[in-house]
Parts: structure tokens; sequence; C-alpha cells
């Protein structure tokens, strides 16, 4: 049954913010714990973009994200996917030390519950628009931005909402990719940039 929840997974990838949120929340309904791996293969792991949703996601969230290494767990999620990418593989691996990370239940479900409302506004931006921008080989930038960022994220956790800012661009970068949004990847290079500037200026 787990095997064809995961091929279900693979073949119908979430194409949206909303899509993402639900496929996590039930992955999470029936465990008193969500471990990275169930959260991972609820959206399956033939897709960098999913990856980076639930990194940026988990970043961004007020009742997880703010835990203290959480940024960086987040940051080595990105690192491995982001370097499997680049290298051509076509199925995302995992150590199990990574995969077995795992956070309550109860804040699991009010963090993205949290994430609805403002999920459901963003999907009404996406749209597909300046598709060059998302299409390969325009997804190899993409990929080394977002490695990028995590070899920034530890860091981060030493210079105030940093990380914030961080969780923000990869998720503009994931949403880019799902929806073929160019928009939301310039906005993604734009905010890395300025992010990353910004924890230069205060690490120096």
């Amino acid at each position: 049954m787990a095997g064809d929840a995961c091929d279900t997974a693979e073949q119908a990838a979430p194409t949206d913010m909303t899509g993402l949120l639900e496929r996590i929340q039930q992955a999470g309904r029936r465990q008193d714990s969500v471990s990275l791996g169930t959260i991972l293969d609820s959206v399956g792991r033939r897709s960098f973009a999913p990856f980076l949703l639930v990194a940026g996601l988990v970043t961004l969230a007020p009742l997880v994200g703010d835990i203290p290494g959480v940024p960086t767990l987040m940051a080595a999620l990105v690192i491995l996917s982001s370097v499997q990418l680049l290298v051509g593989r076509d199925h995302i691996w995992l150590p199990a030390w990574l995969l077995e990370r795992r956070v309550s239940r109860a804040r699991f479900v009010k963090a993205t519950e949290r994430m609805k409302r403002p999920a459901r506004w963003i999907d009404h931006l996406l749209k597909q628009r300046l598709v060059r921008l998302t299409q390969p080989p325009a997804h190899l930038p993409v990929a080394l931005t977002c490695l990028l960022i995590a070899l920034a994220m530890p860091p981060m956790e030493m210079v105030p909402f940093t990380a914030n800012g961080a969780g923000l661009a990869l998720t503009l970068f994931a949403l880019a990719l799902l929806a073929k949004d160019g928009l939301m990847a310039l906005l993604g290079y734009a905010l890395t940039g300025g992010t990353l500037a910004l924890v230069i200026v205060n690490l120096t």
C-alpha cells in the first residue's frame, strides 16, 4: 500500500502550493510525529520543485522554522537535492538520518493549517509566463542558486530574519518550477541577492 501511494505521488506531482500542502497534510494525518521521509514520499522524489517547496515552507513556518537547527536541516536537504539535479539524477536520494528527522504531529498540523490561506492567495498570482526561465537548461542556474542559498543558511541562523528570506527565496524558485512562472524565478534571484548581501554585511 505504501508503495502504491508513493507511485501515485510520483505520477501526479503537485503543481501549486495548495496542492502540495494538501498532499503533505495527508501524509501526517495518522502519525504521532511526522518524518521528513513521509513528507517527501507524499510529494514524490522525481521532481526537484517539491523538495524546494518543502524546504522553503518549513523554513518559513513560524512554528517549525524557528526551531534551532531546522534551517540547517533544510539546507542539507537542498544541498543534496541540488547537487543530484546538477549531475543529472532523475530520482533524488537522501540519507536515512535526514529522512528520519521528525516533528510532532500537533506542530506540523498547526503550521500547515496556517499556510493554507496565504497558499490560496499565492496560487492566484501564478501563471505561465517567461517560461524559458524555468525550463531546461534554465533549471540549472536555479539549482546553483538554491545550492548557494543552502550553503549560506547555517550562518543565517545568527542573523535575524535572514533564514526566513532564504526560505522565501526557495519557495519562489519552487513555485517558478511548479507553475512554469518565470516571474517567480526573477523574484527569487532578486531576493537571494538581497538576503545574501544582508548576511555578509552583518557578519563582517
